[in-house]
């Protein structure tokens, strides 16, 4: 996969008096290579301003988190009304790492670059193949029924944590960072 990733415009501890901040090349790494089973979940926002959290299959490709949805499912109404939303993982890996990005997930149309994704997409074991702007392939249980919409969302501040797995089996923590990136 196509990993370029845009760099942050700045970084900086996350708790008071904090000095030391967690390397984005090391968080770069866990978003660009996640665990086998590793999670992902996208908050996105319902018309009456209420939240929403579902589970969903991402990948990081290209700078950004990429992921398919059903346009008539609630995540998918909820992205087209208001494109603002955060995907959060935990990354297994000890040390362990937990990583929230935030950004603006927009509709991917161009029917080349739809073509391309869903040809990676489908080299992570997700069979997938693009119709014009539309996605096909095995029901994604996350992902609601075909066709799909596919999204990018790129980051306007990520946000890395110590994560859980692990805490107290291993002293080696992560320290808690934000970085903005130039849409912040």
């Amino acid at each position: 996969m196509t990993n370029e990733a845009p760099a942050p415009a700045s970084e900086q501890p996350m708790v008071r008096g904090q000095t030391g901040t967690t390397a984005w090349d090391v968080a770069l790494d866990r978003l660009q290579h996640p665990a086998p089973g590793q999670n992902h979940w996208l908050a996105t926002v319902r018309p009456d301003g209420a939240p929403h959290l579902m589970p969903i299959i991402a990948f990081w490709i290209d700078g950004a988190f990429h992921f398919l949805v059903g346009p008539g499912t609630r995540k998918g109404r909820n992205l087209a009304a208001e494109e603002r939303c955060v995907i959060a993982t935990g990354s297994l890996a000890i040390p362990s790492m937990d990583l929230i990005v935030e950004g603006r997930a927009r509709r991917i149309t161009d029917e080349a670059t739809v073509a391309r994704l869903a040809t990676e997409f489908g080299g992570e074991g997700w069979p997938l193949e693009a119709t014009g702007a539309d996605v096909y392939g095995p029901h994604g249980p996350t992902a609601g029924p075909p066709p799909y919409a596919l999204y990018r969302l790129e980051p306007t501040t990520v946000f890395a944590l110590p994560g859980m797995h692990g805490m107290f089996d291993d002293d080696r923590h992560h320290a808690p960072t934000r970085w903005r990136f130039g849409g912040a």
